[in-house]
């Protein structure tokens, strides 16, 4: 009789401790999965304001043109060393010395007009802190 009282209470206290382990594992799987679902709510809703929006508008000039105009804008010009037309839609940036911040705004200006960076070599320049030599191949979708 106590033999068979030792072995209930010894698998009484197994299935204690392993319902505490059990616990333990979902405590942590439901902090990851409302993590998870806090993000996929940002996800659909973000989804959601892109749906939503206006389609971007895309320029038919001369891509070079297009280019140039971006680059007057943002006030680069006195950086720029070189712009060449490759072909209508595709066309190779060189600048000399640019703040990387200003760089990185002007390429968001022109990927807002359908305008997407194709290749691009950046070089910090020891001699001014934040200021790059880039050389950089924009390109845009045929009509």
């Amino acid at each position: 009789m106590a033999l068979v009282a030792l072995v209930g209470a010894i698998l009484y206290l197994w299935l204690i401790l392993s319902a505490g382990r059990a616990r333990a594992q979902l405590l942590t799987s439901d902090t990851t999965l409302r993590a998870q679902s806090a993000r996929l709510d940002r996800q659909a809703l973000e989804y959601q304001h892109l749906r939503t929006a206006p389609a971007a508008t895309v320029s038919h000039t001369d891509l070079r043109a297009l280019v140039q105009a971006r680059i007057d804008a943002a006030g680069l010009s006195r950086a720029l060393v070189r712009i060449d037309a490759v072909d209508v839609n595709q066309v190779k940036v060189v600048f000399g010395a640019v703040p990387y911040a200003d760089w990185l705004g002007w390429v968001a200006s022109l990927r807002a007009q359908q305008v997407r960076l194709d290749s691009c070599r950046i070089e910090a320049l020891s001699t001014a802190p934040g200021m790059v030599s880039v050389t950089a191949t924009f390109t845009r979708p045929g009509p």
